[in-house]
């Protein structure tokens, strides 16, 4: 009760009290440690299991033959459905395409919000989550 009281009585209102920014700011530190560490140990893998999945993506001939061979597709058939595969693949790159012009986009305009210190840290920190960054090279 004091310790409000003296709050209150100084001009401040209590959430500015030092203890409590202190303890708020030591509260928000240890979660992003925390997050950091889990996302270091592995955690970033299991929620983000679809690239490493896109990455094991059989090739276009193998799914082809595949479907040649447990569907008994007719030489026509196989024709039709390797143009649908490259229409597919051809897709799939005009979306990674668009992808890689936003990441660009977004890099610029944070490069732009920051100084030049800030900037040179920047990139450093780009180019170490690069590999984890690139998109699959399996797009064959």
């Amino acid at each position: 009760m004091m310790v409000a009281a003296r709050g209150l009585s100084d001009g401040r209102a209590p959430w500015q009290n030092p203890r409590i920014l202190s303890t708020l700011f030591l509260v928000f530190l240890a979660g992003a440690v925390a997050g950091a560490l889990s996302m270091r140990l592995g955690l970033h893998e299991k929620l983000h299991r679809t690239v490493a999945v896109a990455s094991r993506e059989p090739s276009r001939d193998a799914v082809l033959q595949r479907f040649r061979t447990e569907l008994d597709l007719t030489g026509d058939q196989s024709q039709k459905i390797a143009l649908v595969l490259d229409d597919y693949r051809l897709y799939y790159q005009s979306l990674q395409d668009q992808f890689d012009d936003l990441r660009s986009t977004g890099r610029t305009r944070i490069l732009q919000i920051l100084n030049p210190d800030q900037q040179e840290k920047f990139e450093k920190m780009m180019n170490d989550l690069a590999p984890q960054l690139a998109p699959s090279s399996n797009s064959k």
